[in-house]
């Protein structure tokens, strides 16, 4: 019988456009320069990538990858301590300056991202327009930047609870 020998061809399944975004997301945050937060960002305006950013430190200064971290420590609410490198810009600050260097309007578009933004980077996106966040993973201090999200009608989605760890946090 014919039949019986046939291989059996694997049916091939296109990524959605969140899986699609998500894995060239992947390659940009390759580029970043500081191994902490070696992360990136995708806009995209209907399904068409309209800026990207990197973590990297502002044009023409020195890298972490080339000169160190720049630590500082910070005092929480609950007095606990958490250390953060501020020698770079955050991918979702460089993204957003993209767009704007080359007069690209955000309003309506959707940003993919490696964990929830930062407080300060939620509430630059909720100024440009950006409508949608779409995240790998979640970030340790993600809580306030999720509760700004929902009051100003940003659409947060999470597609992994894991949270993303620093060894010097």
């Amino acid at each position: 019988m014919a039949g019986e020998n046939e291989v059996k061809k694997e049916v091939y399944r296109r990524p959605s456009w969140d899986e699609y975004f998500m894995r060239i997301m992947e390659v940009v945050s390759s580029r970043g320069t500081c191994d902490r937060g070696r992360t990136g960002s995708v806009i995209t305006k209907n399904n068409r990538i309209v800026s990207t950013g990197y973590v990297g430190s502002p044009i023409g200064l020195p890298h972490c990858d080339e000169v160190g971290h720049e630590m500082h420590t910070v005092i929480n609410e609950d007095g606990t301590q958490s250390r953060h490198c501020i020698r770079t810009t955050h991918h979702e600050q460089n993204a957003i300056c993209q767009a704007a260097r080359y007069g690209i309007a955000l309003d309506g578009a959707t940003l993919y991202c490696k964990m929830t933004p930062c407080y300060t980077c939620a509430k630059m996106i909720i100024n440009t327009g950006i409508k949608r966040v779409v995240c790998a993973q979640d970030y340790h201090a993600g809580q306030k930047s999720k509760e700004i999200f929902k009051t100003a009608g940003v659409d947060y989605l999470l597609l992994d609870e894991a949270v993303v760890k620093y060894e010097d946090q």
